[in-house]
């Protein structure tokens, strides 16, 4: 079997949802995920795929201990390129508004519904399905499978450990299947081809102030008041704009200040997020939020950072995969020859693991993923024929690629 639309068609329609089903049901928040990372092991070693853990730890911060899964598929051409087929095993922390089981994996009209439906385990079961149907292809080339954790949680600290211990080292391009059209920067429908996102920073101000009796504010410097005017003057900062990725932004999240009653507050911390588009870079960013605070003369001291990270290069870099690459070349074959239409464009508005293999891995990377809706709240749902949909067009585009 070596036509890309042979390779897709082996995927089965019932086998794919029910393997989407029994990941929904396994609760996974970040942080909790050894149930569903045995669960794809184990589903990958009974197919003879030859799993592997590749253990994650940060002790110094959040003090996670955890494991990926990774797999490989040897090709028969040294010279040949190597496709990494990525996905995330963890969801968000369950939402309390759900009413119903939030692991349900109910089906009904097309969709399953449960926590993570479809961000992202509507992806995961689409590399697991595509990365098996792909086994029984003579490639070329190699696929490396690699189902992380922790893509929800603060750091994306599997998709961190695959870069910081070399798996992506020999890796020449990336499909990724996070759900891409219903948080693309414009109107885009499946099938679809994600080719970028935008980047992030979390801006982490300090502001201190002079405290006094709260009877006489005058006599003191309110840090939670002028934590609140850099808030506004963040939130009014001229971005830089790309042809492709849209406008970056600003969105001040939270203040922290103060406590004690009859007492003018000495300190407060502010957290704002910071989207960025190319040229955007840290020291840009830093440089254009510490104008804005000179520019409102206040009499607090204020002090723009960071968010605290494990690591100096843990951090979102924006990227844009070019639409001539053969990776997308070829899976705009393949999603012609499966969906027998072409596939739209889109770029994502936020960040992902996508960001990580995208920039600081320096890998063309495509978002190829099933849609839903209510994404990281309660109801959410993923649309069962896309998942499908997608896992032939992953398998018959990495077929094409890796040749």
């Amino acid at each position: 079997m070596s036509h890309p639309q042979s390779v897709a068609d082996t995927v089965d329609d019932e086998a794919t949802i029910d393997l989407l089903q029994q990941l929904v049901r396994i609760r996974s928040p970040y942080f909790e995920e050894e149930e569903i990372t045995a669960f794809v092991h184990d589903w990958l070693d009974e197919r003879g795929l030859d799993p592997e853990y590749h253990h994650v730890s940060e002790p110094d911060i959040t003090g996670f201990e955890g494991d990926n899964v990774v797999a490989r598929l040897e090709g028969s051409a040294p010279d040949a390129p190597t496709l990494l087929l990525n996905a995330h095993v963890d969801t968000v922390k369950i939402v309390d508004a759900w009413e119903e089981d939030p692991c349900s994996g109910r089906i009904e009209d097309g969709k399953l519904y449960g926590q993570g439906a479809c961000d992202m385990k509507g992806g995961l079961a689409g590399i697991m399905v595509a990365f098996e149907a792909l086994a029984e292809v003579d490639l070329a080339g190699d696929v490396l499978f690699t189902a992380v954790v922790d893509e929800e949680g603060p750091y994306g600290l599997g998709a961190d450990a695959l870069i910081r211990d070399g798996y992506t080292d020999d890796c020449d391009a990336a499909i990724v299947t996070e759900p891409g059209p219903i948080l693309c920067q414009s109107d885009v429908s499946n099938p679809a081809l994600v080719l970028g996102a935008r980047g992030r920073y979390l801006y982490d101000v300090a502001v201190t102030g002079h405290a006094a009796h709260g009877s006489q504010p005058h006599k003191g410097v309110n840090a939670v008041v002028d934590a609140g005017r850099v808030a506004a003057a963040l939130d009014e900062l001229d971005v830089d704009s790309h042809p492709d990725l849209g406008d970056g932004s600003v969105c001040p999240l939270k203040i922290d200040g103060g406590s004690q009653t009859l007492s003018v507050p000495e300190s407060a911390r502010l957290l704002a997020d910071r989207h960025v588009v190319p040229g955007e870079t840290k020291e840009v960013v830093r440089e254009q939020a510490e104008a804005a605070v000179a520019a409102l003369d206040l009499d607090s001291e204020v002090d723009v950072g960071f968010r605290e990270a494990p690591a100096a290069d843990i951090y979102y870099g924006p990227y844009v995969t070019d639409e001539d690459h053969p990776l997308v070349r070829s899976l705009d074959g393949a999603t012609h020859e499966v969906a027998g239409k072409a596939p739209e464009t889109g770029y994502f508005s936020s960040v992902g693991d996508f960001n990580y293999f995208g920039d600081r891995a320096d890998l063309p990377t495509v978002i190829v993923g099933p849609d839903g809706e209510n994404i990281h709240g309660a109801g959410e749902f993923v649309y069962t024929d896309e998942v499908v949909e997608v896992a032939r067009i992953v398998a018959a585009g990495a077929a094409s690629y890796l040749g």
